[in-house]
């Protein structure tokens, strides 16, 4: 018994200009892409109106050049590209472009066409673009696809969003675990057609799909035809459920050192496979999800229209205003203090400032090792210390800094050595707000990439101030 899973067959190669042309040479054994270059003759191209040669020029680049291009083109004639290539359009070159212009360029193309040219595509990238169609776009075009085709997206479709389910590639090779080398290799050679195109090994199922064991294609190759699969398999297999999280994928690719690893519902029945190519794209998004939480912008949006990104951001930038609010009402609080000793007023924002900058530092490793599992339950307290240690020496060596310029700036001994206290409380409890936050969101299952910034930055400065200000009210004053 052997078969390979259906698929859709992977694909490679599609009046202003751009006020500035970012120079930036990609090459591979095929070609050299320059984007810059590329960008002129397509504009040479489209004013000629030579439709033939422009068709020519963009079947012979690879898609991911393609997106490049269109997402440094100005928007008029990023359209006028876009409708003079339409009928021939790759679907995949939208799996490479930014989500905001791949929604823009969808508006433009007609959906039944898209359809068409999806069925040289990969399920899990054909799927990767429907998930994203409005539903009744998802309807067109689904309706205009092979029946076969359309019934494994809706598939996939049922699985959580970013999950395994999603990613996997439905093409793989698996062969019955009684089988010899020299059936496994007349197999392949019998099916080279119909192979999936990059594969890495076999998998060895029983007669309940279920998966036995998985075979690398260099040792299948430097086997002798008589030795049965089962004995130079890996049974040692890290299977994947279709229903987990594409970070938990990526993160086991990761530890595991994987290359492929096969996808499993419930009752363990082999559904797909996972290659690393795909893990790849899963940790740069991931990776750059994580930065953009902490800068407090949802997704990228160079793309979205100025109201949009206004609107994304408000929210973001209104929670920091209140949390400023609150700083403000705590130095309020100690308005005649500073009126009687205006030193306070030009040392204050110095102990909030590094407080934060120090809390930022604890709190960018912390979000990072959550995210590759470095920092777990086991070693949290042990962590908590360390970061707690590492402010208090950082404390000291800074108050004593800021102490003997405050004191000879000001002449008052006083003064420097309330700052230095300041700054010694200030970065330890950063340091121990800088690792205790994340975890503690984590705890309560909220995103701590996305939170944890705003309540770093208002307990440091409000301590901060606090500190500062309450120490002078007390003794110098």
């Amino acid at each position: 018994m052997g078969f390979i899973l259906w698929k859709f067959k992977s694909s490679q190669p599609h009046h202003k200009i751009m006020t500035e042309i970012n120079k930036e040479t990609l090459s591979n054994t095929e070609y050299e892409f320059s984007r810059d270059e590329s960008i002129l003759k397509i504009v040479k191209y489209i004013d000629n109106n030579d439709q033939t040669k422009l068709n020519i020029y963009i079947s012979e680049l690879h898609n991911a050049d393609i997106a490049d291009i269109l997402q440094n083109l100005d928007p008029d004639l990023r359209t006028t590209l876009v409708k003079n290539i339409s009928i021939n359009f790759d679907p995949e070159i939208l799996t490479y472009l930014n989500d905001s212009l791949r929604d823009e360029l969808v508006e433009i193309l007609d959906i039944k066409q898209l359809a068409s040219n999806a069925k040289t595509m990969d399920v899990d990238d054909a799927l990767d673009i429907v998930e994203d169609l409005e539903d009744s776009d998802q309807v067109t075009f689904l309706e205009n696809i092979e029946e076969e085709d359309r019934k494994l997206i809706q598939e996939g479709l049922k699985y959580p969003e970013d999950s395994a389910g999603r990613l996997m590639q439905r093409n793989v090779v698996a062969l019955d675990n009684q089988w010899n080398v020299g059936q496994a290799i007349d197999y392949l050679r019998t099916n080279k057609k119909t192979l999936p195109e990059d594969f890495y090994e076999i998998y060895l199922i029983n007669r309940s799909n279920k998966v036995l064991g998985t075979v690398p294609l260099g040792r299948l190759m430097g086997s002798k035809r008589e030795i049965k699969l089962n004995e130079i398999k890996n049974s040692k297999i890290r299977t994947i459920e279709a229903k987990m999280d594409q970070e938990e994928v990526a993160y086991l690719f990761n530890k595991y050192g994987l290359v492929s690893a096969p996808v499993i519902d419930e009752n363990k029945i082999l559904l797909g496979s996972i290659t690393v190519d795909d893990v790849v794209e899963v940790i740069e998004e991931e990776r750059e999800e994580d930065i953009l939480k902490l800068g407090g912008v949802g997704q990228t949006d160079l793309y979205n229209a100025v109201i949009d990104t206004t609107k994304s951001r408000f929210s973001w930038l209104f929670l920091n205003l209140l949390t400023a609010l609150v700083a403000s009402i705590v130095i309020g609080l100690f308005q005649a203090s500073i009126e009687k000793v205006v030193a306070l007023a030009v040392l204050m924002p110095i102990v909030a400032s590094m407080g934060g900058n120090a809390g930022t530092q604890t709190l960018t490793v912390a979000v990072r090792a959550l995210a590759v599992k470095e920092l777990t339950p086991s070693n949290a307290i042990k962590i908590v210390f360390k970061e707690t240690f590492i402010g208090s020496i950082n404390g000291i060596i800074f108050a004593i800094i800021i102490s003997l310029v405050s004191i000879y700036w000001f002449e008052n001994t006083l003064l420097g050595l309330i700052i230095g206290l300041a700054m010694i409380i200030n970065l330890v409890v950063a340091g121990f707000a800088g690792i205790i936050i994340p975890l503690t969101l984590v705890k309560i299952k909220i995103d701590p990439a996305l939170a944890s910034g705003v309540i770093l930055t208002t307990i440091t400065d409000v301590l901060g101030f606090l500190s500062f200000l309450g120490l002078a009210t007390l003794f110098l004053i």
